[in-house]
């Protein structure tokens, strides 16, 4: 029964993970809250800080949960990133409001972890973490060998605690400093994720789009090449192709019964054109872009050995994975599109339906040369948050 009290007082469960690491820091620092208070011997910082951190802590749970807004609007999808932010400012706004009134003692305590996070986010040119990192200097906690905390005599701890007292200020706000570098340092993350999200989701109606043209007007966009074989012409189609026809004007004029030159190129390019309306097929576009789809998936599954896991909660790795495959299946059209308008020398009349779908193929694998820039900015967006798997921030000079 114990065990059951203690989970309904956290609250939960819920679906998403940040959530619930929402509602068991807002647990944490609500018990220390109950310590601090029980402890404190100024009686004014308690009335005064204990309901504002009560109110932050409560905000944060209110998003941990979806609480419903206030006030109420119709339009309620896409809330994540505002209850994100929302949960993330009340924690660290109710953690900097303890430290106000904690004891020296646990501050001094805290120094280490707050020592991190400072030199995390803030840049050594910050003066906001210059001065914290002088308090912890005086503090011995920046120094190559650093004592262990029960090798201090007395008099070297009442003197630490008498630092903590005197600079509880400047600790805070550095530390609340660091807090909101953090929250825009996830903000970009989100804003370059949701670039990718749009980006993805236009690529994809772009797609859905040609392809139902090319379903009820296949002839707008034929995907059709004409090449000779021995005096004589086919079209070739990605599903399909034509039976062959003579291909020079002089042998359609002896044909025909034409007398001139004009007259018959007249009839051959009348016959191509015949050829390739008779040949296209509805299902042409679709076909070509459904392979340079499975050659993005290919390449996207390639680029996984170089893509690194992110601890962060937008799933920005999962973005540009899914991007490339509706880049492939574009890229796929458009190679094929500059080919038959001979953009392409030597390349101008592929063969048969099998050559196409080839190149097709390669076509949708060449978007990794695009997504391969998008990759690189998103690890520089991921690299801007700071973490523990990075190199140590260089400490200030004094």
């Amino acid at each position: 029964m114990s065990g059951v009290a203690r989970t309904a007082g956290i609250g939960g469960p819920v679906p998403v993970g940040w959530r619930e690491g929402t509602l068991t820091r807002a647990a944490e620092l609500k018990t220390l809250c109950a310590w601090v208070f029980t402890t404190s011997q100024d009686p004014s910082s308690v009335e005064i800080l204990g309901p504002a951190i009560n109110t932050h802590l409560d905000a944060a749970r209110e998003a941990a949960t979806a609480a419903k807004l206030n006030p109420q609007k119709r339009l309620r999808l896409l809330r994540n990133a505002s209850l994100l932010e929302r949960a993330m400012s009340n924690l660290d706004a109710a953690e900097a409001e303890l430290l106000n009134v904690a004891p020296a003692e646990y501050v001094l305590g805290q120094m280490p972890s707050l020592l991190a996070k400072v030199q995390c986010h803030l840049l050594p040119s910050d003066p906001r973490r210059q001065e914290f990192e002088r308090i912890a200097r005086a503090l011995n906690l920046i120094d190559p060998d650093p004592r262990p905390r029960d090798s201090y005599d007395e008099a070297q701890m009442k003197n630490a605690v008498r630092i903590v007292d005197a600079c509880r200020g400047r600790i805070v706000t550095a530390m609340r400093a660091a807090a909101s570098a953090a929250l825009r340092e996830q903000v970009r993350v989100r804003s370059f994720r949701n670039v990718i999200v749009v980006t993805t989701a236009f690529m994809t109606l772009l797609a859905v789009s040609v392809a139902i043209l090319g379903w009820l007007n296949p002839t707008a966009i034929p995907l059709c090449f004409a090449p000779e074989r021995a005096g004589e012409t086919l079209v070739v189609c990605p599903t399909a192709q034509s039976a062959p026809f003579p291909a020079t004007p002089q042998v359609l004029a002896d044909q025909n019964g034409a007398g001139t030159p004009g007259g018959s190129a007249g009839t051959a390019a009348q016959d191509i054109d015949d050829a390739v309306k008779d040949t296209v097929t509805p299902q042409d576009l679709l076909v070509v872009e459904l392979v340079g789809l499975t050659a993005a998936a290919v390449a996207g599954v390639g680029a996984i050995r170089g893509l690194r896991g992110s601890s962060e909660r937008h799933g920005l790795p999962v973005a540009l994975a899914v991007l490339k495959l509706p880049t492939g299946a574009i890229t796929a059209l458009l190679g094929l599109l500059l080919m038959r308008g001979q953009f392409i020398p030597g390349l101008s009349a592929l063969d048969t339906s099998a050559q196409i779908l080839a190149w097709a193929l390669i076509f949708g694998y060449a978007q990794q040369v695009f997504t391969r820039l998008v990759d690189r900015q998103g690890n520089a967006v991921l690299d801007a948050v700071r973490g523990a798997n990075k190199p140590p921030p260089a400490v200030s000079p004094p």
